[in-house]
This record gives C-alpha cells, structure tokens and sequence, in this order.
C-alpha cells in the first residue's frame, strides 16, 4: 500500500473505534478454527488499543473466516491494491515475512504483530522488518541476489503506473548502489548491523526505502 493507503487504514480504524462503543469487550471467537490470543496479550503486544484490535479483527475474519490465511489468499487480497502490475512474487515474499513462525499460513498474530510495526513502530523496528523481508532464505545476511529479487518484485508490481516507464535494467542498476553502500566490509553479503547503519546514516538509502514502505 502507498502512504496515504497507509493513512487510509489509520483514519478508517481510528474513525471506527470512535463509533464502535457498543461493540463487545472480548473478539468474536465462534466458528473459527485458530483461535487468537487474548486482547489483553495482543493489546500488550503491540501499538493497538483494545478497540482497534477489535476493527482489525473484524476485517481479517471477513476475509478469512477460519481465522489463518495461506499464501493464495494473501496473494489474491493483496493482488487488488495493484490491478496494474505483477503482485504475486512480491505478495509471495511479503507473506513470508508476515509468516513469522514459517507454517504456511499468516494468523492474526502474526498480521497485527506485522502491522503495529509497520503502521507505529520505530525506525528501528521498521528497518528489522525491512531486513527480515530482504533476507528471504532467513539465514541473517542479504546477498545481492536476495536484493535483487525483492527489488524486480516491486518493479514487477509497481513498474506499469511509473513515469517516466522504468527500463528493464533499472532494478539491478539500483541494487549495484545500495549493495555497494551497504556491504561495508566487502565480503559479498549485508548483516543487520550494517542494513540498519547504512540505512540510518545515508538519506538517499533512507529515501528510497520509502518506496518498500510505500508497497506494505
């Protein structure tokens, strides 16, 4: 989702909860076959109100009305907010990051855990999550190639409603410049520390994570 979708979400939740006294104090919990965690924990857990975690909760079933949604769904309900462009492989990756505990399915946990640091955490745990989804094989380091792949995804999806129209080399262009930057040590491959300092302390990099942010 771009910024203002981003603050779309926000004001619908927020506007919501304002009219949402009347709605019960506990999650709906009947004819669901994965039951979340209590609203006391979830509400401890992340940036959520009470109030908001039961809006959020509300949409998800709707979506997903067993409770847990598999990878095709994600893909589908993802596809809808870029009509314009490839959203799979991109969607394929942003579940694995969601997918925390790597079963094959994204629970509400794991959504709103996702979404609290998306939508309100630091820069810090932005930046975590940021690493997490680049390191696709989840063995703590990105390769250039690991880069490369997350970068096509975001053209693939995004490149139709750019302008002027990317050319098709544009994506390993801008990953030879962040990779560069980021490996400070050279040895072919980027660890947390040196993704989250490079990140921080070079506003061009900072900028451009701005268009990973803008596709969540």
């Amino acid at each position: 989702m771009d910024a203002k979708r981003v603050e779309t979400i926000s004001a619908r939740v927020d506007a919501a909860v304002s009219s949402s006294d009347s709605v019960e104090d506990e999650l709906e919990l009947s004819a669901v076959r994965h039951r979340p965690e209590g609203l006391e924990q979830l509400e401890a857990q992340t940036r959520f109100s009470r109030k908001e975690l039961q809006i959020l909760y509300r949409g998800f079933k709707n979506e997903c009305p067993s409770g847990v949604v598999n990878e095709e769904t994600f893909k589908d309900i993802y596809s809808q907010f870029f009509p314009q462009g490839d959203a799979s492989t991109y969607a394929h990756f942003l579940f694995n990051a969601f997918d925390t505990d790597h079963n094959g399915s994204v629970s509400f946990e794991d959504f709103v855990m996702g979404l609290s640091i998306l939508l309100r955490g630091t820069v810090q745990e932005k930046l975590n999550w940021a690493f997490n989804l680049y390191d696709i094989n989840k063995d703590g380091y990105i390769t250039k190639e690991e880069m490369l792949d997350i970068m096509k995804a975001i053209y693939d999806m995004m490149g139709k409603c750019t302008y002027p129209v990317l050319k098709e080399e544009t994506p390993r262009q801008h990953v030879e410049v962040f990779f560069q930057k980021m490996d400070k040590n050279k040895d072919g491959v980027v660890t947390i520390d040196e993704f989250i300092d490079c990140c921080q302390n070079d506003e061009n990099i900072m900028r451009s994570m701005h268009l990973f942010e803008n596709v969540l």
